[in-house]
């Protein structure tokens, strides 16, 4: 089984985040899984901290163009998934009409299995300007009576980094955070950002006072292992019926990527 791995970071800017997200990925797949590590162009940014641009409605739509691309060229290279390894999901329900093969999202998964977990679950975040968005996202799964809320952790990305190297007193700050959002009424914590998952999961950080973390990466490369096979094994497979499922005619996509150019963003 081939799956594509996609990060809304430029992995060549964070060389200790993306190693560390290997080696954690290499940990929880089955021997006979491949997982390959995608991010966006490099020089998307104009620094490595993606937030910087995500934290703004149109920027963050503008830079998932890049998703639908990466998507096409994940089938028309034959992997068996595309893993969105990022919580909001850049145009998850538009790339689902474009390809055939799995599409996950990080968020979606997290948030879904959350609720398996226990009765109510938090996201906590480090860009906080975004919580207005999980929040929607959240509803439309379905989930907002489930959700205790969506707040700030406390620190940034750029604590997060160094952290990789010395994850004591940052993990510390984490904790105080899960707390807080436990004293809300929160029984799940779902790590907001896909560098504080991976940081947590590889320092072995699973739960705070018996509340369960969500390793959002695991979740996420696990449920794109399980959708493939079922796909295999029983032919489940996306909806195609109405709005949101129908998938437009291939050459017809293909027309309209060169016409916006965006077919340019497969690099």
């Amino acid at each position: 089984m081939k799956i594509w791995h996609q990060s809304f970071t430029v992995l060549e800017d964070l060389p200790a985040y993306a190693g560390a997200m290997e080696g954690h990925i290499r940990k929880i797949v089955h021997a006979d899984t491949q997982v390959d590590m995608h991010g966006q162009l490099p020089g998307t940014y104009s620094s490595n901290y993606p937030g910087t641009d995500l934290r703004h409605a149109a920027l963050f739509g503008i830079h998932g163009l890049q998703w639908v691309v990466q998507a096409l060229q994940a089938q028309e290279q034959g992997y068996d998934a595309f893993a969105m390894c990022t919580i909001p999901n850049p145009m998850i329900r538009e790339i689902r009409t474009l390809v055939d093969i799995p599409v996950v999202g990080y968020g979606e998964a997290s948030c879904h299995l959350a609720c398996q977990m226990g009765r109510r679950f938090g996201v906590l975040l480090f860009i906080e300007s975004m919580g207005p968005l999980l929040l929607e996202q959240i509803s439309q799964y379905g989930l907002a009576g489930r959700c205790a809320g969506v707040d700030g952790v406390g620190f940034t990305f750029q604590d997060v980094l160094p952290a990789f190297e010395n994850p004591g007193s940052l993990i510390d700050r984490f904790r105080d955070a899960a707390r807080g959002m436990i004293a809300r009424g929160a029984d799940v914590i779902v790590p907001g950002e896909m560098p504080l998952n991976v940081l947590l999961a590889v320092n072995g950080v699973s739960e705070v006072d018996g509340v369960p973390i969500i390793d959002g990466l695991a979740v996420t490369i696990k449920t794109a292992e399980m959708l493939a096979d079922l796909r295999r094994t029983t032919g489940l497979a996306q909806t195609r019926h109405g709005f949101f499922g129908a998938a437009p005619p291939r050459e017809r996509v293909r027309e309209v990527l060169r016409f916006y150019g965006i077919d340019r963003l497969a690099g």
